[in-house]
């Protein structure tokens, strides 16, 4: 029998409905690969009994002639910030510990809607905030990948950091993330993986843990542009719930994939040609460009003036609105309570919050409120606001003179788990080129653009104008053609 396991999204649903193995087989595999892969932790909970269960709903659906659905019999990750009924679900923080909701996320909803099935809850930075995976309560995230001839562990990105090392590491075939300022497009791009940030508002934020709430926007995480689609078209949809939901219809993703991008213009930003960017990145950017022209595009150059602004100001709106965000993690309601003895409320809520976050998410608590306080408002918080709406409207008059924009993912490949932890500035700037598309909400997607001269994996971005997923997969397909990325890494874990 074929390796269940090193099948993707689009491979098992069509399989499944063929007949040629059943959702069962599939999800037994995954399961027995999550099981023997607790040295990348990725998960903070495994719930094999809940894939079986899915698995056996869509092989009964299939017996009875009925019709499956797009996910079918694709058993998948759930990034922890994804509220789950009487599953955990944690944002992978100590105050959160233990909490076990009594609903559903929509995403979460929609995608068990499709047949999916869950394999587990998995680990991310505490409050999806970080770009390593190493503020998790629950313990850092390994990379599946190593450096040629070096037994380092590895980050895997973040914040989606265990989405992104178990779908690389084929413990699913598909996973949940969140992206507020990179946390899709980054993890992904560090471990080879394909993952897209939709348009803001496309996916539901109900039901999911906030950290920024006008950035936060859910995605998939997969191994080809194809499953992205498919898993997007799924998780995708207006939601009554989400004051910010677009209520628009989900375009058929899947059935508008086209390589051929005659005709389309694709821009190059000349602001993101910066100072110190490794020659492996500016290799495979050039190498993105041949192959977009060889598929019929155009490349011109853009200019997005604003860029070397965006990152102070997502790094002043995000805690901003983080600080606001997590003022409801008090110990009342639910979640960890520290109550000292003869501690009175102010108290109790002291306690819990040192002993309940981490340290990176009370750096960014206290960046929030310095920059939200009556002196400081207008000099940081309004002034980021207005660099905000700068950086769209950049982004506005190049889509003037192309379509699409092509850059790197990140300003370079994986590193050394604790090597930037002791400067939280250095950890920050890998987030230097996903930041603009995040600011201005619009569609942004990371494919695999070869590997470095260690043998990492590389990513290239694609940014498309709002609402345009389409062209913006497109492009991803015919990078993803002509690149031919089949490395994966070498199996040191189990």
């Amino acid at each position: 029998m074929t390796n269940l396991t090193e099948l993707g999204v689009a491979q098992i649903r069509d399989g499944v409905a063929a007949g040629d193995f059943t959702a069962r087989e599939v999800a037994e595999a995954f399961n027995a690969n999550v099981a023997a892969a607790e040295a990348l932790n990725t998960f903070i909970v495994t719930t094999p009994e809940k894939a079986l269960e899915a698995a056996d709903a869509v092989d009964a659906a299939r017996a009875k002639g009925e019709t499956l659905g797009a996910m079918a019999g694709v058993p998948i990750g759930m990034k922890d910030l994804f509220a789950t009924e009487g599953v955990q679900t944690t944002a992978a923080s100590h105050i959160l510990e233990g909490f076990t909701p009594h609903y559903e996320s929509t995403v979460s909803a929609n995608l068990w809607r499709a047949g999916a099935g869950m394999l587990g809850k998995l680990n991310l930075d505490q409050f999806a905030m970080g770009s390593s995976n190493e503020t998790s309560y629950f313990g850092e995230v390994k990379s599946p990948w190593r450096k040629e001839g070096s037994n380092t562990a590895l980050t895997p990105g973040g914040s989606s950091g265990g989405s992104a090392s178990a779908v690389a590491a084929r413990l699913c075939p598909a996973a949940t993330g969140t992206d507020t300022g990179g946390s899709i497009r980054q993890p992904a791009a560090i471990t080879g993986t394909t993952g897209i940030k939709p348009t803001y508002g496309r996916c539901s934020r109900w039901g999911v843990v906030a950290f920024a709430s006008s950035l936060d926007q859910a995605g998939p995480m997969t191994r080809s542009v194809t499953d992205c689609a498919i898993m997007l078209e799924a998780m995708a949809g207006f939601d009554p719930k989400d004051a910010t939901s677009l209520d628009l219809p989900v375009p058929e993703w899947e059935k508008g994939l086209n390589p051929d991008l005659s005709g389309k213009k694709v821009g190059i930003p000349r602001e993101y040609r910066m100072d110190g960017t490794p020659q492996d990145i500016l290799d495979s950017w050039e190498r993105g460009k041949e192959w977009l022209r060889d598929a019929g595009a155009e490349i011109v150059d853009v200019s997005l003036p604003h860029t070397t602004y965006a990152l102070p100001a997502y790094y002043i709106i995000a805690p901003a609105e983080a600080s606001s965000n997590l003022a409801r993690y008090d110990g009342v309601r639910y979640g960890l309570r520290d109550l000292p003895d003869g501690a009175g409320l102010q108290d109790m809520y002291a306690a819990t919050r040192e002993e309940g976050f981490g340290d990176e998410v009370k750096r960014r608590i206290l960046i929030g409120t310095y920059v939200l306080s009556a002196g400081f408002y207008d000099a940081y918080y309004n002034q980021a606001q207005k660099i905000r709406t700068l950086v769209a409207r950049d982004f506005e008059q190049a889509w003037a003179d192309c379509d699409l924009i092509l850059a790197p993912t990140t300003p370079n490949a994986a590193f050394g788990l604790g090597e930037m932890q002791a400067d939280p500035l250095a950890m920050y700037l890998n987030d230097v080129f996903a930041v603009p598309a995040s600011l201005a909400g619009l569609p942004a997607m990371s494919v695999p653009g070869g590997l470095n001269s260690d043998g990492l994996p590389l990513g290239l971005q694609l940014v498309g104008k709002q609402f345009d997923e389409q062209s913006v997969l497109n492009a991803g397909l015919a990078i993803e053609q002509r690149n031919g990325f089949t490395a994966k890494p070498e199996n040191w874990w189990a």
